[in-house]
């Protein structure tokens, strides 16, 4: 059922363009990237928080309301989703549950990090894993899966953390661990780029990079540039001037038109499905 949306995604990592995923949050964000024609969306841990708890990005959303989330926007529409996994919620084997639940939620693929998470006590800033425990992660990720489909992408923060050469070292070993890509943040330059090149020749994944050519990030092996989380926040936005203006009794802002609502939630359907089944006219 899940196999073709993850066809899909590996076919966008073995190709040779750079796309940006539409940045979802829930099933009528799932619907609108849909309608827009996106090949592709990502659920980040951020919005996650965001959209479960109303909560910062620190780690409260546990696996199984991560993992629910991930199952109602993947029912909502067959593009594939790109999943922030962050650790995996624990070690190793907290990792093959991660990839068992998400591949039962229908995901199409999931970056895997070796970020530790949650932030350790008395520590005033990220910190990463040893390189070992890093591939351990990635390694029973991959013997975790069900469907060889499934994209599990080995994901570092080395960059910013740690510097370059601790970067290419992890490449290098989620490489030879035989990840299906990898994602990096804190890339901003293009001479990064070229030496990351040097140790793998996997898909490559930017998350936060202050490149902006895709074209030109397309000839440097990268295949997906995420672009930032803005439809929950300009939603946020949204919803507070709505109520402010329901509180306040001033004219409304701009709102859905009926027209796009009835669309991306598939009234249609639910109208032909009523006159088969429930006897109305």
């Amino acid at each position: 059922m899940f196999t073709e949306p993850r066809k899909l995604l590996r076919s966008v990592l073995s190709g040779y363009t750079c796309i940006s995923p539409a940045s979802v949050f829930d099933p009528l964000s799932m619907r609108i990237a849909q309608e827009l024609r996106f090949p592709l969306a990502m659920l980040a841990g951020s919005t996650a928080a965001l959209s479960v708890l109303g909560a910062p990005d620190i780690m409260l959303v546990t696996l199984t309301e991560f993992a629910d989330l991930a199952a109602r926007i993947t029912r909502a529409a067959p593009l594939p989703l790109l999943v922030d996994a962050d650790h995996g919620y624990g070690h190793a084997l907290s990792a093959m549950r991660c990839v068992q639940e998400l591949e039962r939620a229908g995901v199409a693929g999931m970056t895997l990090e070796d970020t530790d998470l949650p932030q350790p006590f008395g520590t005033d800033r990220p910190q990463l894993v040893s390189r070992e425990e890093g591939v351990g992660k990635v390694r029973a990720a991959l013997a975790a899966r069900q469907d060889p489909a499934m994209v599990i992408v080995g994901r570092t923060s080395a960059i910013t953390i740690a510097g370059m050469d601790e970067a290419l070292a992890r490449a290098r070993l989620y490489t030879e661990a035989k990840a299906d890509a990898l994602f990096f943040t804190g890339v901003d330059d293009l001479e990064q780029l070229r030496a990351i090149q040097t140790v793998t020749n996997l898909p490559i994944i930017l998350g936060g990079s202050k490149l902006s050519d895709n074209l030109l990030l397309a000839a440097h092996g990268v295949r997906i540039a995420l672009r930032g989380h803005q439809p929950i926040q300009a939603a946020a936005q949204a919803v507070f001037e709505a109520m402010k203006s329901l509180r306040d009794g001033t004219p409304m802002p701009h709102l859905a038109r009926t027209e796009l609502l009835a669309k991306v939630t598939r009234e249609v359907d639910y109208k032909i499905a009523a006159r088969s089944y429930l006897g109305v006219p």
